[in-house]
């Protein structure tokens, strides 16, 4: 694809204005590690909530959305869809709960929540273990994807790209070490307009190049004839929802899907009971109600505001390009075909595709590098220097990182087995993530043993035993077998092990305020902290919150696909949970609510 000098003005204009922003909130950010981490905890709820959805908007994302409609139709995007509980267990069991803490990464929580040798080991062990393997290796993955997506556009050889990528890459490692979280989280405003704006323009384009809705609804309608007759398949394209009983998604794994995988395991940026850089901007936060605030509008606008442009272009690529064998490389194509996209918003979308780069890899440099100064240089290195010091260390930590990642990007071959390795680590340890929170008898050997077990199950059920989480069933066979032994281990562990100390429980009681439900022993002698008892309200939230989020998503999509009737009435379902939720944190009263 050939660029103008007004196309390379706009990708210039660009990292610009990035750098420009970096510079502005330098000395906001680097006065103390407490700044450069969490914003000097003083962010409002939609500017922490916008960097969060920007942050799992990656350059990879849309190509992936495609390949699932490509091989499962709309109704594939339930294979991330079904992540929506787990987030709004986050918003309202979890986010008021981190934001207590006063905690600088969830990794901290460890020592606060647990005590001696083992929280010191499990603290340290989790600062480096997900400070740099883990990070690089989701590092490597977005960086190949943008390696993937430059070949394409520019029509170049890998290393060339790589080299390209490495340059954005020093770019906004440049703006990371310059101005700290601050400068992540206006740059991911600004990057998230500009990228969704894109994508909007995109799928316009792409729908009238096929002839508008009407003409793009007929011609899946035959693609989903040629494919029952070649297949013997039933379904549409354009469902909404899974045929259960197909090849993709037997009775077994849907059943895994809805009922056991969005809280049992843990994945980047979906933790059950958050953590991560959800986490991180949950302590960035001014106080409880933004905390909460920021994710909510994070899971509304994640799940239901940003799919529908990538699923209109992927299903338009279907129609534009029937015979393309990388289903995924069909969103690509529709951006450097001329008879689809205007030439004229190239530059434009090029600087898009860098700012869902940029988004997720500001964040991943800074998050990184905050596990590998708090939890383990500052912690158990050098403990007595004073905040510029370790100003100065997160900065070299964030280049460490960044230079890391591109080596693991030189040898990384696959997006998907890295993808897969990281789900097999974490498939069965949510339930002690979750209930950590609210069981006093649950100690570092509990997430110790919980992790140990679902890493080595995961790995002989796919090594030895030859499970491949590729295929729909046997995913299903290797997350409910780990889960099972995963959750055995930890509760024998938990119950042949002493409790924490009775003056670290009662710390992190009075701290954190939990529900006294399952904190009984310990609550009777806080006798100065008033019990909790909102565990049914949170639960009504929760419920109304899952409504909200998939109603809004349906509706939208239904009135997209021109049923205004059945939008209109799913997006009154929607509002209608939107307000039982308003009432019920009013009813309680924020102040009680967050106090």
């Amino acid at each position: 694809m050939q660029l103008g000098l007004v196309d390379w003005l706009a990708v210039a204009a660009y990292f610009l204005l990035n750098l420009a922003i970096g510079l502005y909130y330098r000395k906001r950010a680097t006065a103390s590690t407490e700044d450069y981490f969490v914003g000097g905890r003083k962010v409002t709820w939609w500017l922490a909530g916008t960097s969060m959805v920007a942050t799992t908007f990656a350059a990879d994302t849309p190509l992936a959305v495609t390949g699932l409609v490509a091989s499962y139709g709309i109704a594939g995007n339930w294979l991330w869809w079904n992540m929506l509980m787990s987030g709004m267990l986050t918003v309202f069991f979890y986010a008021r709960l981190w934001r207590r803490a006063g905690v600088m990464t969830d990794v901290e929580f460890a020592e606060i929540r647990y005590s001696g040798r083992p929280a010191a080991i499990l603290r340290g062990f989790r600062a480096l273990y997900l400070g740099l393997p883990i990070n690089c290796i989701i590092m490597g993955w977005v960086n190949l994807a943008m390696v993937k997506i430059l070949m394409m556009i520019f029509g170049i050889t890998k290393l060339q790209a790589l080299l390209l990528v490495f340059a954005i890459m020093m770019v906004t490692a440049l703006i990371s070490t310059l101005s700290g979280l601050w400068g992540v989280l206006v740059t991911d405003l600004f990057q998230f307009v500009l990228k969704m704006g894109m994508m909007i323009i995109l799928s316009f384009f792409a729908v009238r190049a096929v002839g508008g809705m009407g003409e793009l609804k007929l011609k899946l309608l035959a693609l989903d004839s040629a494919k029952a007759a070649a297949s013997g398949g039933h379904g549409s394209i354009l469902s909404f929802t899974p045929e259960i009983g197909s090849i993709w998604m037997p009775m077994i794994t849907f059943v895994v899907y809805l009922a056991v995988n969005w809280w049992a395991t843990w994945y980047p940026g979906a933790e059950p009971g958050g953590g991560g850089y959800i986490a991180q901007r949950i302590f960035c936060a001014k106080d409880e109600k933004h905390s909460l605030l920021a994710t909510l509008w994070f899971n509304i606008a994640h799940y239901a505001v940003r799919p529908w442009p990538w699923i209109l272009t992927a299903l338009c690529s279907l129609v534009l390009y029937p015979t393309l064998a990388d289903k995924e490389s069909g969103f690509i194509k529709v951006i450097i075909d001329p008879g689809v996209f205007p030439s004229a918003l190239r530059g434009v979308m090029i600087a898009a595709f860098a700012a869902a780069y940029m988004s997720t890899i500001g964040t991943q440099l800074n998050w990184g590098a905050s596990y590998l100064v708090n939890d383990f240089y500052k912690r158990f290195l050098v403990r007595s220097r004073n905040e510029k010091h370790y100003v100065k260390i997160s900065q070299a930590a964030t280049l460490l990182i960044m230079v890391i990642s591109c080596f693991v990007t030189y040898y990384q071959d696959s997006i998907a087995g890295a993808w897969k390795f990281l789900i097999a680590i974490g498939a069965g340890t949510g339930s002690v993530f979750i209930l950590r929170w609210f069981w006093w008898r649950i100690n570092a050997w509990s997430e110790i043993f919980a992790m140990l077990t679902s890493f080595v199950v995961s790995i002989l059920l796919q090594q030895y035993f030859k499970l491949n989480s590729d295929d729909p069933l046997q995913f299903a066979y290797i997350v409910l077998i780990t889960v099972a032994c995963s959750t055995a281990i930890w509760l024998a562990a938990t119950l042949l092990t002493s409790p924490e100390k009775e003056e670290v429980l009662l710390a992190f009681y009075r701290r954190v305020r939990p529900s006294a439900a399952l904190w009984g022993p310990v609550a009777r002698k806080a006798k100065d902290v008033i019990p909790r008892h909102d565990g049914g309200c949170n639960l009504l939230d929760w419920i109304c919150g899952c409504v909200l989020v998939y109603m809004t998503l349906f509706g939208v999509g239904k009135l997209i696909f021109g049923q205004p009737g059945a939008g209109v009435g799913f997006l009154v379902l929607a509002a209608f949970a939107g307000w039982l939720i308003y009432r019920d944190l009013n009813r309680r009263g924020w102040k009680t609510v967050i106090d």
